[in-house]
């Protein structure tokens, strides 16, 4: 048996599998963010070994016999985040978290270093890490002199499992300390961050082993002292391991809270100017590179809460087949945005509202603007020399079938439907950990899933929504010139 702990931003999921990779049990434990002042999100990394605690006790309630054939486990998490520890191991501070954009003067500063951008392959966005730092540097002094180590989420998780110091590559490649070309830490970045290798975790791709339990976590849950903990990836590539995207242009969009268009690269070959991520892959000698929306279901999710409707109930309310686009636009803007636009101040807005709008109108808006905002990022994505053919549909938006035909005519390419079950983070933890654990080729693990069905593009609408993406695309220097 192989275990996924999936520690994302709003809960942790485990997973257990088995050596064919059919998941057999999971479990989630919730916990809150903090939001002590706009633009701040922080959460406290006691509530991370907690969840795992209490979700390892539960599956081991669930189902004792299967547990106790554990034989590796592989981590996922959350990116960007900055947990700081201290000389004696202890956490310093509430962890800042990836969508908080606190340090929006010190990224700006930082990125326009010179050689930053050409090292770490990306824009310096207020989400990373070392951004995170500075602000800390200059706000918390007293603080900062006290750092002992920077870890990352699941890389706290790690070392409460393992006692070990370890990063990985995919995770380590959003912290903007890293070489992604060359996949290191570069002292040249971290003195620009004004850090010192020292305070770095050792360095592995993700299919390695950084270690094995602790003897006494072991004997908590009945396992073997053997039990060996893998590198593991950063969210996003792990959930490319779950999706079968290693090979050169395989890719998927995931529509959750946030929107990603992700294509797995046998190169790195970075745009930094596209704002358009450039990462490692969690498998060696790999890489990948993604565009990132920042309010995909959010924006739904908004509408739905200020209409007093659930989101569900608004997509279901409308027509199975495409009628041509809105007279209204929705600018998807409401938390900022990444790509293209590498504008965190910037916020969304409806334009050419008339007086008989409805819900079932705004709600078709919204999934519009919320598309067009993806197809900016593909464009962007295009613009790298990747061009995936088709995607991989994923994320909670795609059980609404409107949505999926307007993304496919809109984006212009096929979207396949995964048979059901679970092909995300917690997932590609649980193949990574197999890699690791059995020394098995990640071409024989990381495989596409079985594919339930495929929505092709509505070419019979697609000249009418082209011509709405254009209006659209003309919008955000007019928003952002007035606002």
């Amino acid at each position: 048996m192989y275990l996924g702990l999936d520690l994302g931003t709003s809960g942790l999921r485990a997973v257990l599998a088995d050596e064919a990779g059919t998941i057999l049990e999971s479990v989630e434990k919730g916990y809150a963010v903090a939001n002590p002042s706009p633009g701040w999100s922080e959460q406290d990394p006691q509530l991370w070994l907690d969840a795992c605690e209490q979700g390892l006790g539960e599956l081991q309630r669930r189902v004792p016999e299967r547990f106790r054939q554990i034989q590796g486990i592989g981590l996922s998490g959350h990116m960007h985040g900055a947990t700081l520890l201290g000389a004696d191991g202890q956490v310093l501070r509430p962890c800042i978290l990836w969508n908080d954009t606190r340090s929006h003067v010190e990224a700006a500063k930082l990125d326009q270093t010179a050689g930053v951008r050409e090292r770490t392959g990306n824009i310096v966005f207020p989400g990373f890490t070392a951004p995170k730092l500075l602000w800390v540097r200059e706000h918390e002094p007293e603080l900062f002199s006290r750092i002992h180590k920077v870890l990352l989420p699941k890389d706290y998780l790690r070392l409460w499992l393992t006692g070990d110091w370890v990063s990985e590559c995919s995770d380590a490649a959003g912290t903007s300390w890293l070489d992604v070309q060359r996949r290191e830490w570069s002292t040249d970045l971290l003195a620009a961050g004004e850090m010192e290798p020292s305070q770095m975790p050792g360095l592995v791709e993700g299919i390695e082993v950084t270690g094995t339990l602790r003897p006494v976590l072991a004997r908590q849950w009945g396992l073997s002292p053997s039990v060996v903990v893998v590198g593991g990836g950063a969210d996003n590539a792990a959930s490319a391991c779950g999706a079968g995207s290693l090979r050169e242009g395989e890719g998927f969009l995931s529509l959750g809270t946030s929107g990603v268009i992700l294509a797995a690269r046998d190169s790195c070959s970075p745009m930094p100017e596209t704002a358009v991520h450039t990462f490692c892959h969690a498998v060696p000698d790999r890489w990948y590179q993604m565009s990132v929306m920042l309010a995909a279901t959010d924006s739904l999710n908004w509408l739905a809460r200020n209409l007093g409707r659930s989101p569900k109930e608004l997509t279901g309310a409308l027509d199975k087949s495409l009628s041509g686009p809105q007279s209204a636009l929705f600018l998807p803007y409401l938390s900022g945005e990444r790509t293209p636009h590498n504008d965190s101040l910037i916020r969304g807005a409806f334009l050419n509202l008339d007086i008989a709008a409805d819900s079932e109108q705004l709600t078709r808006a919204v999934l519009e603007g919320v598309s067009f905002g993806l197809r900016d990022g593909l464009e962007a994505l295009r613009l790298t020399g990747t061009r995936p053919e088709r995607l991989l549909g994923l994320g909670g938006g795609t059980r609404s079938e409107y949505w999926v035909k307007l993304l496919a005519t809109v984006l212009q390419v096929p979207i396949d439907l995964p048979e059901q079950g679970d092909y995300g983070a917690a997932r590609g933890a649980v193949r990574l950990a197999q890699i690791g654990a059995a020394q098995m080729p990640p071409e024989e693990v990381i495989l596409p899933p079985r594919i339930a069905w495929t929505v092709e593009p509505d070419l019979k609408q697609t000249d009418d929504y082209e011509a709405a993406y254009q209006k659209f695309r003309q919008l955000y220097p007019v928003l952002r010139g007035k606002f």
